[in-house]
C-alpha cells in the first residue's frame, strides 16, 4: 500500500518501510510521529478513501543539508554578495499506513459513559 503525504510544503509518495528526508520536524531520534495530511492512498491501481487516514513514522535522525552558496552580483556597479545556507532536515522511516481515527473516537466515547453511571449509584447509597 502507498500514500501521498504533504509535509513541509512538499509532497512525498511513501510506503511502509520507506526512508524519506523532509523539512525539519520537532522531535528527537527514536520518537514516533503521525503525518495526518494524507492526499491520496491506494494499493496497486486501486485508490482508497483518505478520510481519517494517517501515516505513522519514526524519526531516525535530525540533521542539516549540504551548504548552498548564494551569490549576487550586479555588473559594473562593484556589487558582490556571497552567502551560505544549510537547511535543517529530518530523516523519517515510515512504519505504517493506516490508523483510522474514527475507531479511536468511538472507543473513547464508550468509556466515559461507564464512568458517569458509577457516581449516580453512590449518592443513592448515601441517602438511605
Amino acid at each position: 500500500m502507498f500514500a501521498i503525504v504533504r509535509t513541509g510544503g512538499k509532497q512525498y509518495r511513501v510506503a511502509a518501510g520507506d526512508k524519506i528526508v523532509v523539512e525539519k520536524l520537532e522531535g528527537e531520534a527514536g520518537t514516533a510521529i503521525t503525518l495526518g495530511d494524507v492526499l491520496l492512498a491506494g494499493e496497486g491501481s486501486e485508490i482508497r478513501s483518505v478520510e481519517g487516514l494517517t501515516v505513522s513514522a519514526e524519526i531516525l535522525a535530525q540533521g542539516r543539508g549540504d551548504k548552498i552558496i548564494v551569490f549576487k552580483k550586479r555588473r559594473r556597479h562593484n556589487y558582490r554578495r556571497r552567502n551560505g545556507h544549510r537547511q535543517y532536515h529530518t530523516v523519517l522511516k515510515i512504519t505504517a499506513i493506516g490508523g483510522e481515527q474514527g475507531e479511536k473516537k468511538a472507543a473513547a466515547k464508550k468509556a466515559p459513559a461507564k464512568k458517569t453511571a458509577a457516581p449516580e449509584a453512590a449518592p443513592a447509597a448515601a441517602e438511605a
